[in-house]
């Protein structure tokens, strides 16, 4: 009996909703739009690369809900696009997003950002305003169609509610901007305020259109939705990408580099955790050699390896195999010391971080002598781990506040990653 009253509530609330729903159709409503300039001037940078070809990004921002106003609507906010990975397939009448790349350039933002809400301030330390204290979130995908198509396709249509009903995926709404390109030139200024597009001159002299469209899970029909664009200094700014994702194969080299020189990379993955008090996150790795009475805790900035590293060593005292890696970090990091930088070792670029520990080594007297010739170009290698428990760890990171450092989830109630969708005209209506 049970069983069957859940599932006639569930049916009421779905009844509930398409009602809800045809009400916003019959009145018009949709959220407000706010787009940052940044977003406009990387949609025109990737259309003008495929231009023959349908392409398109991810976009991430935030969702603003009305402070105490009746029926106010949210006001939607677009800080930035996450282009895809080389898996994306681009076609003149087809585009479907790459995933992996994406899905982890999305985690490193949503990862900073909720950094960015416990310090208070952004990379540039410009404190954060209280309306912006939301999740981050994944809102939608542009695409380019080709020709005049300036409306959604009856195949985006049935992406887009693939998507919605995923009740994984948590999804309230997508927005589903269509961008085309060779229409007469106008301006800004040309154009109505209240119209759900804005066009762009481009150098041929015609003009690039971004045609706004937004669908909400229980309206399942998309509706035109005006924008606005703002300067991107008005809205907060969201963290450069990380070396670690955008360069697998640094990192692979990196890992065997570590192995051949006889070093142990502890859970063999990096972690994402906030050392010195700002943003971005660093990039850390936990290295031990066999026999060492200590762990070397390798610090990395995003832009690694323009920027050096930097070490700190712990005591191997109070760990365990059975404990997660993030927590593993956090001990050993309350109980670190920095190392000095070593006199007379200058960092550049083509180094990697078995050379940093080994002028580490060579200072203190305790590198082995059969190791004393670095060799850091090696290409491939299967990585050596120490067996930790790493199950659930992805979502943590560490925020430094006040002093102390403290481990912060940061997947729990978050946003759902970008999701791979393929746009194909043969669907269209």
């Amino acid at each position: 009996m049970d069983e069957f009253l859940q599932l006639l509530q569930a049916e009421l609330d779905i009844i509930r909703r398409r009602l809800r729903g045809m009400a916003m159709i019959s009145r018009g409503i949709v959220p407000n739009l706010i787009i940052s300039q940044r977003v406009v001037n990387r949609v025109m940078e990737a259309a003008r690369h495929f231009i023959a070809d349908e392409t398109g990004e991810s976009m991430v921002g935030l969702v603003l809900e009305p402070e105490d106003i009746p029926e106010a609507m949210p006001t939607i906010t677009i800080l930035d696009t996450i282009a895809p990975d080389e898996s994306v397939i681009r076609r003149s009448h087809m585009f479907e997003q790459g995933d992996n790349i994406q899905g982890d350039i999305f985690n490193w933002l949503m990862d900073n950002w909720d950094a960015y809400l416990e310090i208070g301030k952004d990379m540039n330390g410009k404190p954060i305003k209280e309306i912006w204290k939301v999740p981050l979130k994944h809102l939608g995908d542009w695409h380019k169609q080709p020709g005049y198509m300036i409306q959604p396709s009856g195949g985006d249509l049935m992406t887009a509610l693939r998507i919605l009903d995923d009740e994984e995926q948590g999804f309230d709404f997508l927005l589903v901007p269509i961008v085309t390109l060779g229409h007469d030139s106008v301006t800004l200024e040309d154009e109505v305020s209240q119209v759900n597009y804005f066009s762009i001159p481009m150098e041929d002299g015609t003009s690039l259109r971004m045609d706004w469209w937004y669908i909400h899970r229980d309206v399942r029909i998309f509706q035109p939705i005006t924008p606005r664009i703002i300067p991107s200094d008005q809205i907060p700014v969201l963290t450069p990408y990380p070396w670690h994702v955008l360069d697998v194969d640094l990192m692979d080299e990196e890992l065997a580099s570590l192995e051949k020189d006889g070093l142990i990379m502890v859970g063999s993955t990096v972690l994402l955790w906030e050392v010195d008090g700002s943003l971005p996150l660093e990039i850390c790795f936990i290295v031990a050699r066999a026999g060492a009475p200590n762990f070397i805790l390798v610090v990395t900035n995003w832009d690694y390896p323009k920027s050096a590293p930097y070490a700190r060593v712990a005591p191997l005292k109070g760990i365990t195999s059975d404990m997660y890696i993030y927590d593993i970090f956090e001990k050993l990091l309350a109980n670190s010391q920095p190392i000095e930088p070593v006199d007379g070792f200058k960092w550049s670029s083509n180094m990697r971080v078995v050379d940093f520990i080994a002028a580490i080594e060579e200072k203190q007297g305790t590198r082995p002598q059969q190791n004393k010739t670095v060799q850091s170009s090696v290409k491939s290698a299967k990585s050596v781990s120490i067996p930790v428990d790493v199950e659930g760890s992805e979502g943590k990171k560490g925020v430094k506040t006040d002093g102390k450092t403290a481990a912060v989830p940061a997947t729990e109630n978050a946003a759902p990653q970008p999701t791979p969708t393929t746009h194909t005209e043969e669907d269209d209506d």
